[in-house]
């Protein structure tokens, strides 16, 4: 079919260009223009501040939801560089919030993604109506504002510093977004399993928009995913048979390092979370090898103490996982998630090695305790003759 009866020609292709794109396609770049890509605009403003503390520059990190609509994150590093940098020009900081992915965060184990794809505050910029940055770096005071992804005054001097660290703060625009209202729950979440995936965390979370009723909650973890498990269970209002086995292991043939708590009590709901580099999975190679240790750990014990025949089949995975308590976290060097989402951990070796220390460090517990491991097995048993 030709031009002339499509009507269709050059005229009708549209070309978008820098933050244009992204203010026209938003939902690409932040997952949606609801509340949830409100707080993934947090999440990619805090991901820098995140990394300095995780990476031993700074000591804590402050998110406060402020009374007028906006967000202001802060830290106690040393100051982003407000010098030139590479080919791109421009102070480093400016370049940092206004050039696509300047200065976004690695996908290696030591680096954390709060956010939908990690892009940085860069694109924040571009959606909000105003940004303000303060750097204080080696006793000098620094300030610059910007608007919809450019910078509206120059990078200023405005005195001496306190100590050092960096503040920026956004008011997300609302002709992108019909409602700019942030959930503080939903950050607190977040926030709270970023503290509990990464035990040097230090994280706050400040919501002044009410003056009469101001909240804030801080996190830190030292206990990790055992914190974790304990956390999850904490509602199950159940008795559990066994403490929680919690251990942490690096292996060089996933490139990374897991960590792993579990448990089981009374209560039939079975409550396991995965991760991977911190990000929340549904599903992947971690998850499906947790299972494969468990089942063969305790379907191994349960043949040693009669418990099962040789006639009888393995117990399956569904059947181990009744009133189980689980957290999973890999922190690989290159990680392979599947999926526009990246919801699912791709790494295959990463099964074997998943599935070899749970299975080691179950059953060394099942022989070291063994009255509660009889309680488990027993709890297990039932379940089974159950169905």
């Amino acid at each position: 079919m030709s031009e002339e009866h499509t009507g269709y020609d050059a005229s009708h292709i549209q070309v978008l260009e820098g933050w244009e794109a992204v203010r026209k396609r938003p939902g690409m770049y932040i997952g949606s223009t609801s509340e949830r890509g409100l707080r993934h605009m947090v999440f990619e403003v805090a991901d820098r501040a995140v990394n300095e503390v995780l990476a031993g520059r700074a000591a804590s990190v402050a998110v406060t939801l402020t009374p007028d609509g906006g967000v202001r994150v802060a830290d106690d590093g040393p100051g982003i560089p407000i010098d030139e940098t590479g080919p791109a020009g421009g102070p480093g900081l400016e370049a940092l919030l206004t050039h696509m992915q300047a200065g976004a965060v690695a996908e290696g184990r030591h680096d954390v993604t709060a956010g939908f794809c990690g892009l940085g505050p860069a694109v924040v910029n571009a959606l909000s109506r105003r940004m303000t940055a303060e750097v204080r770096r080696e006793g000098v005071r620094w300030v610059q504002e910007y608007a919809r992804g450019v910078a509206a005054t120059p990078l200023t001097k405005v005195g001496t510093a306190t100590g050092s660290g960096t503040t920026i703060a956004f008011w997300p625009d609302a002709d992108i977004f019909g409602a700019t209202e942030f959930s503080f729950d939903g950050l607190e979440e977040r926030f709270r399993e970023l503290a509990f995936l990464n035990q040097g965390l230090k994280i706050s979370l400040t919501d002044l928009r009410r003056p009469d009723e101001p909240s804030s909650v801080r996190h830190r973890f030292p206990g990790g995913t055992r914190d974790f498990v304990d956390f999850l269970d904490v509602h199950a209002a159940a008795s559990a048979p066994m403490d929680t086995v919690a251990f942490e292991c690096e292996d060089p043939r996933m490139g990374g390092v897991m960590e792993v708590a579990f448990r089981w009590c009374s209560c039939p709901d079975e409550r396991v979370q995965s991760f991977a580099n911190s990000r929340p999975t549904v599903g992947g190679t971690h998850a499906v090898g947790f299972r494969d240790g468990m089942v063969a750990a305790i379907t191994a014990y349960a043949r040693e103490q009669g418990v099962l025949t040789p006639m009888d089949p393995d117990f399956g995975a569904d059947r181990i996982g009744e009133g189980l308590t689980a957290v999973v976290s890999v922190k690989l060097d290159r990680p392979k998630f599947e999926g526009s989402t990246r919801s699912v951990l791709g790494n295959s070796e990463v099964r074997d090695c998943v599935g070899q220390a749970v299975q080691d460090q179950l059953g060394r517990w099942l022989k070291e305790d063994r009255e509660r491991a009889a309680a488990v097995i027993d709890q297990i048993v039932q379940g089974a003759r159950r169905d």
